[in-house]
């Protein structure tokens, strides 16, 4: 299996929602399963059925995450020299050439990626037409919205 880039903090959310799953979660459906056991005939105890899908998702997120967990590989941007190249897990902020609008985004992994919060994957259109320009340069990007011009104004390794 091919290793799954992935910054410090991305790998730390992954631990997080395992440990939730397994102490909290997992426990939680147990205890629903039995409960809805004990209400007798399982072929129309719908209580019973429901917690068995949910743990059915609940063992498959779990399976999921130790996957990637196995095969991961952390990329810590603030152990490296900043340069001024845009790589993974760089912090950079662009200037729209076309509306004068100032937007900082962290290039990360496809699991880490929210856009809402500026962190685009770096497989993403704007991560790929940034990643190997450096600090001063221009860039013309096409985007699901059409083709957009950046200036980079500033990478960070933080």
């Amino acid at each position: 299996m091919k290793q799954i880039p992935m910054t410090v903090r991305g790998v730390e959310l992954l631990r997080e929602e395992l440990e939730m799953l397994k102490t909290v979660q997992r426990p939680k459906i147990i205890a629903a399963i039995a409960e809805a056991r004990a209400h007798g005939d399982l072929k129309e105890n719908a209580e019973y059925h429901a917690a068995r899908e949910q743990q059915g998702f609940c063992e498959g997120r779990i399976q999921e995450i130790e996957g990637k967990l196995a095969n991961v590989q952390v990329i810590d941007i603030t152990k490296m020299a900043n340069n001024g190249r845009v790589i993974f897990g760089t912090t950079v902020t662009v200037i729209n050439v076309d509306t004068d609008e100032e937007i900082t985004y962290r290039i990360v992994g496809d699991d880490e990626a929210d856009f809402k919060q500026n962190l685009i994957s770096v497989n993403s259109p704007i991560a790929r037409g940034l990643i190997g320009k450096e600090m001063d340069d221009s860039v013309r990007i096409s985007t699901p919205g059409g083709e957009v011009e950046f200036d980079i104004i500033k990478v960070e390794y933080i």
